[in-house]
Formats: C-alpha cells, structure tokens, sequence
C-alpha cells in the first residue's frame, strides 16, 4: 500500500479565495515552483478542469503528466494521475476548512507519488514533503499577497 505524506497551513482568506488560487492553473509556474508549465486539456460542466497536462521539476522528480481532478465545491479537489512518463502514482487532494468566522482557511495538502524506477521509500517521502511545503508556502503568498486572484 503506498504511503501518503501531509502537511497543513492556515490562510488569511475565505475557502472560495484560497479554491479560486487552486483552480487557476494557468498561473501555476508563478507561485507552484515545480509546476513550469500547466495546460488544461478539459473542464466540467462547472467551469474547473478535469484534465490538465503539467511539466514538473521537483528535484529528483522531472515529468511531463496528465492528472484528472475531482472538485467538492470550496472544499476539496483531488487529483489522480492519468498518464505519465515517469511516475507509476500521483495522487493528492487540497482539503479546505474555513477557521473562526470563515475569513481565514485551513489548508490540508495530502500526496502519494511512486515513480517507475526504483527508489528508496524516504527518497520519495522527502520529495513528496518537498512539494506539499514549497506548494502550501507559494499557496499562502500567492493568495494573501493578491487582493483579486482571479485577475
């Protein structure tokens, strides 16, 4: 059974400001650092993608994958890997919960990510914990440090 790594952070924004961040993929590379380049190949009947293709450069994780997205309103997305050159597993969700009087957010990152070649286990914890914390960090700037996210 594969092994998850998650971290949280608490955001100065409503759920829906922090899900409109999450949701805008074409600005990914700016606050992601691994993401380099995001393309949405389809969306729903709600407007969010479904699909997106992203080329990412984590360290000892360099890809080129498709993953498929499951929206829950302001709550939650999840995200499972459709195709890939390299990883066998890319599987993660944003947990959102709105904190005291809603205007501030607890934001719960979950990742699993196995790779086709062969890899000690605290190799790809250490990159997952690597991801979720740049990607939480760029989260938190990117939506506390724009007053309109969505311009």
């Amino acid at each position: 059974m594969a092994e998850h790594t998650r971290s949280s952070i608490t955001i100065e924004a409503a759920p829906a400001e922090v899900m409109g961040v999450i949701s805008d993929f074409a600005r990914y590379p700016d606050w992601t650092g691994e993401v380099k380049e995001a393309e949405v190949l389809s969306t729903g009947p709600d407007g969010r993608a479904e699909q997106v293709r992203l080329l990412l450069d984590a360290g000892a994780i360099k890809d080129d994958h498709t993953l498929a997205y499951t929206w829950s309103g302001d709550k939650e997305v999840s995200w499972s890997l459709v195709k890939s050159q390299m990883l066998r597993t890319l599987d993660g969700s944003y947990s959102l919960a709105p904190l005291g009087d809603g205007s501030s957010t607890e934001v719960t990152y979950q990742l699993t990510v196995d790779v086709k070649i062969p890899m000690l286990g605290m190799i790809k914890r250490k990159a997952e914990k690597v991801i979720i914390d740049r990607a939480l960090a760029g989260l938190k700037k990117r939506v506390e440090s724009d007053p309109d996210p969505q311009a």
